[in-house]
């Protein structure tokens, strides 16, 4: 079992809406319907999307996704 969390923020000021991290992490982020902007759906996500968070965080085109790792 991996012992290593991750703690997810998302800065809703620097989002441009791209919807990147809602199509790699859908389990973990949304897109708010009348701005677009992200909406994280659980900023401390289990070990089976922690691959998929981390690429969200590599693809968002405004960096307004961070990852801290525990």
């Amino acid at each position: 079992m991996n012992a290593v969390t991750l703690r997810v923020t998302a800065d809703r000021t620097k989002c441009c809406g791209a919807g990147m991290c809602a199509l790699n992490a859908p389990d973990v982020f949304d897109q708010d319907p009348d701005e677009g902007l992200v909406v994280l759906l659980d900023p401390k996500p289990p070990h089976e999307l922690h691959r998929a968070v981390h690429d969200a965080v590599g693809l968002c085109p405004s960096s307004a996704i961070s990852v801290e790792e525990g």
